[in-house]
């Protein structure tokens, strides 16, 4: 019987989920945006809020859905899973409960110290603003200020990093967060894992390492994420022995102490002297991440999903010996004063090794123009990374004006001073 998989979210990331089910099933997508990369792939694709749960329940049922998939952490926190699992509908997502991992950076915290998850940093939890304020003066050492709730990956601020301890008190005063989470300033190479979780049971994907910056040499505001790279391994060009494997451990501590939940598991990572460390857990697959990560599995996603639902093991994943490399075209300005309107006319040769992937964008008669949120991404994939990163410029060239791409995401240069950085760190 062929499967009728309902997709929920319209970014890159879902458009990766799309191509990556889209052979083998009947596939149904809704989100906010209308995103044409999924529109293409889709029987059908409904103009649905990610949040509004009765209504993609409807629309579920609507279309006869076997199975579902929530990508975005929005729809997750609103209950999506929980109300498609109530209605019949198996949603390869967390229901709400576990979502709270991400959605929830106190919860998160609390989880790992009373579960001996290891990889914990020293932190401290507020519902004050001055009771923060206050750790921050008595605090020996930088620390990294986190807003409890969902920010979309841009509320983070680090001392010693991006601001001053007296600008860190000035952000939270400022700011109209009621519960905010301290934590040690973790000091290494930020990477991910992102595991698919079910029954008890997960398995792992090669580590990626985003680019949360906004320019080149990391400078600037914290972004949704402007692209990040896979090696041909599991492990990444900076990782020693060993790191791999441990950052794994964490996340099947994490799976043994949350036995209920099922999705994607995705643990951030910062590698340190002292071996990974976390730095948090998201309850879905990355953006950019999944564009790295998708591509180059070769086992049917579908076919995790049905063993999910059916309560079987979950099948061992195969993913291609290829590097990846992704870079993320976003609007002129962004992510503090983006500016919209730019036309997007990036055309890709996927013989060429080079995949696209749209984001958000504002579909208009006479062609496809830019939001104020990230546009499109191209995903290189080769024998090595310097490969795959110049298979991924050689296709943006043509991207046009209006648009910001670190272009440094994946080069030599770049990887090198990862491995540098490493070397220095641990005392080589």
């Amino acid at each position: 019987m062929s499967e009728t998989v309902l997709l929920v979210g319209g970014g890159g990331r879902e458009h990766a989920i799309a191509r990556a089910l889209a052979p083998d099933c009947d596939l149904y997508a809704c989100a906010s945006n209308r995103n044409p990369g999924i529109a293409e792939l889709a029987e059908d694709f409904e103009t649905i809020s990610e949040t509004a749960a009765d209504d993609i329940v409807e629309y579920a049922e609507s279309v006869g859905a076997t199975l579902a998939i929530v990508g975005p952490e929005s729809g997750l926190a609103a209950g999506v899973s929980d109300a498609l699992d109530a209605a019949g509908i198996y949603t390869f997502g967390p229901q709400e409960a576990e979502a709270r991992i991400e959605t929830d950076k106190a919860f998160q915290r609390r989880f790992m110290h009373e579960n001996d998850i290891p990889g914990n940093p020293d932190f401290a939890t507020f519902d004050d603003v001055e009771a923060a304020c206050d750790y921050i003066d008595e605090y020996d050492g930088d620390l990294a200020v986190k807003p409890a709730g969902l920010t979309g990956g841009k509320g983070v601020k680090v001392i010693g990093d991006q601001v001053t301890p007296e600008e860190a008190k000035a952000y939270l005063r400022d700011s109209d967060y009621d519960r905010v989470v301290l934590e040690e300033r973790l000091v290494g190479e930020e990477f991910t894992i992102q595991a698919f979780v079910a029954n008890g049971e997960f398995r792992v994907s090669p580590a990626v390492q985003d680019h949360k910056r906004a320019y080149e040499g990391d400078e600037g505001p914290n972004t949704g994420g402007m692209g990040s790279y896979t090696d041909v391994t599991p492990s990444l060009p900076f990782m020693a022995d060993g790191d791999y494997d441990a950052a794994v451990e964490v996340i099947e501590a994490v799976v043994d102490a949350m036995p209920d939940y099922k999705g994607i598991l995705y643990g951030q990572f910062m590698l340190t002297n002292e071996g990974p460390k976390v730095i948090e857990f998201n309850a879905r697959f990355g953006d950019p991440e999944a564009m790295n990560t998708l591509p180059v599995l070769e086992t049917p996603f579908l076919d995790v999903l049905v063993a999910a639902r059916e309560g079987e093991s979950l099948p061992e994943l195969d993913f291609a010996e290829k590097a990846t490399v992704c870079k993320y075209a976003v609007p002129e300005g962004y992510p503090t004063d983006p500016e919209a309107g730019a036309q997007i006319t990036v055309e890709v040769d996927e013989d060429s090794g080079a995949l696209l992937f749209y984001a958000s964008v504002d579909a208009r008669d006479d062609g496809l123009y830019t939001t104020t949120s990230r546009s499109f991404a191209v995903v290189g994939h080769a024998e090595a990374i310097s490969q795959a990163e110049q298979i991924a410029e050689s296709a943006l060239a043509d991207a046009g004006d209006g648009f910001h791409i670190r272009h440094d995401i994946g080069t030599e240069a770049l990887v090198q001073r990862r491995i540098d950085h490493m070397a220095e760190i641990r005392g080589e």
